[in-house]
């Protein structure tokens, strides 16, 4: 049963996608997603063992950092309601409290609550009934105001965390602050549950942290929290509803990692690589049915629109071919916009269409090597995604004027450019990249070139930033 729901909504996304966007990305978007589901049946989560969270109990009886989880509830459930307890209430970390903030015309969310606390006696549960129902940011923030706790995290109310994901957030809290440098963002990976097949699927393992990656969609996402301090004087902004967290963090990013303040490290902003939240998927949640809440998407365009004014950035936002993720047009480019960015590069496509270089990381491995060029990269359409890598490859390159004798340095040529055209979705953009006339060499010996100008730039401070929209076939 479970399986056949899925499928259903599959063909509903592959007809919305079409009346968007043609039937020649279509084709290749259903090939893909086909590829994608063979790969991903073979995932399963792991939960940990009673062996693993009992050590895990007596390794943190005394570490003091407190978690607030902060749950807005509106005519939840009784079912969805128990079982994203019971994960707060199953963790092996015991340092916590979850507020769930009501904002139900029933009473059916409160009568839930309050028979478990009485049951359990767990006075960390702590039900507030709100006034009026304000919408989900202004009903998060009404928690998050009560909240004393040194982290505050967020939790839906028909999802559920596992039993040691506070547990993995209080050890890097604790290994930060041994090396002096406290987180005050973090975020793990996340999969979802398939509620009508009892499973879990679609694991989505994130990056670390990556500025132009999170300027192109919200992949950090849950299960994430943020430091009591800055949670609270940020909060949640209601003018952006259905997007509100993807907003928090584009605040929480300007705040810890200002304008100039190039190198990652200093972002406090840590992943955790491990599967710590579900998502429910249910016909109702934007985890099943993407098309549930349009208007979040628009909600996040505007939430990436305000961060560009912030900083100052001459940019339009734009949507992409895929709901959720989005373009930035830099004017009249990034490296002239942008003062973290070192050099930005592209794509190189073989003759049968396919990625053969372009960005590279830190080990010198091609990103998304031998994809066809057609292709998104899956459900998280990073191998179409501006972010930032190691290196890119200096045949397809703009550097900035300053880096530009470091370019030269390496590569033994004088920095002239070429202009070239790229098909940006259904426009024509024009970008400039190196003309490397006069360097003919293996293609290992363009790639050790490369490498070595990337780590050259970060050396510098600046970021290596990759934009597959900037496309060459070789």
């Amino acid at each position: 049963m479970g399986n056949r729901i899925l499928r259903l909504d599959n063909v509903r996304k592959t007809v919305n996608y079409l009346k968007k966007n043609g039937l020649t990305n279509t084709f290749y978007a259903a090939a893909e997603r086909m590829q994608e589901e063979r790969l991903a049946a073979d995932y399963r989560y792991c939960p940990p063992g009673e062996k693993e969270l009992e050590e895990q109990r007596q390794k943190t009886q005394e570490w003091p950092y407190r978690f607030s989880i902060i749950t807005p509830a509106y005519e939840t459930k009784e079912i969805y309601l128990k079982e994203m307890i019971s994960s707060v209430q199953a963790q092996s970390y015991s340092n916590w409290e979850l507020i769930i903030a009501d904002a139900s015309a029933g009473d059916r969310v409160e009568r839930t609550v309050r028979q478990l606390i009485y049951e359990t006696g767990d006075l960390r549960i702590r039900y507030s009934r709100l006034s009026e129902n304000r919408g989900i940011a202004e009903n998060t923030n009404a928690g998050i105001e009560t909240a004393s706790g040194d982290y505050i995290a967020l939790l839906d109310h028909d999802d559920f965390i596992t039993p040691d994901a506070l547990y993995h957030m209080a050890e890097r809290i604790r290994l930060g602050r041994q090396k002096g440098c406290p987180p005050a963002l973090l975020y793990s990976d996340e999969d979802k549950y398939d509620e009508a097949a009892q499973s879990f699927v679609n694991p989505h393992i994130k990056q670390e942290f990556n500025l132009d990656l999170i300027l192109s969609n919200n992949y950090i996402c849950h299960f994430m929290a943020l430091e009591a301090g800055l949670m609270k004087r940020l909060k949640l902004r209601g003018d952006y509803n259905g997007a509100q967290d993807y907003d928090l963090v584009l605040r929480a990013v300007d705040s810890l990692w200002p304008d100039g303040a190039l190198a990652p490290e200093t972002a406090r902003i840590c992943h955790i690589p491990r599967v710590l939240y579900h998502w429910r998927s249910h016909r109702d949640s934007t985890a099943l049915n993407t098309s549930s809440k349009s208007y979040a998407y628009e909600a996040g365009r505007r939430a990436l629109a305000d961060f560009c004014e912030r900083r100052g950035f001459s940019a339009q936002v734009t949507h992409s071919l895929h709901l959720g993720f989005y373009n930035i047009a830099y004017e009249p480019d990034l490296l002239s916009v942008r003062r973290d960015a070192g050099i930005v590069g592209g794509r190189i496509l073989n003759r049968k269409g396919q990625i053969f270089a372009g960005a590279y990381d830190e080990e010198g491995h091609t990103l998304f090597s031998g994809l066809p060029g057609h292709y998104t990269g899956g459900n998280t359409h990073r191998a179409v995604l501006t972010q930032d890598c190691a290196a890119v490859d200096i045949r397809c390159i703009q550097v900035r004027e300053e880096l530009r004798p470091l370019f030269s340095r390496i590569t033994g040529l004088p920095y002239r450019e070429r202009t070239l055209y790229r098909k940006e979705e259904r426009e024509k953009r024009a970008f400039c990249i190196a003309d490397m006339t006069g360097l003919t060499c293996a293609e290992a010996e363009y790639r050790k070139l490369s490498i070595a100008l990337g780590e050259a730039v970060r050396e510098e401070g600046y970021l290596v930033v990759w934009d597959p929209k900037m496309t060459i076939r070789m």
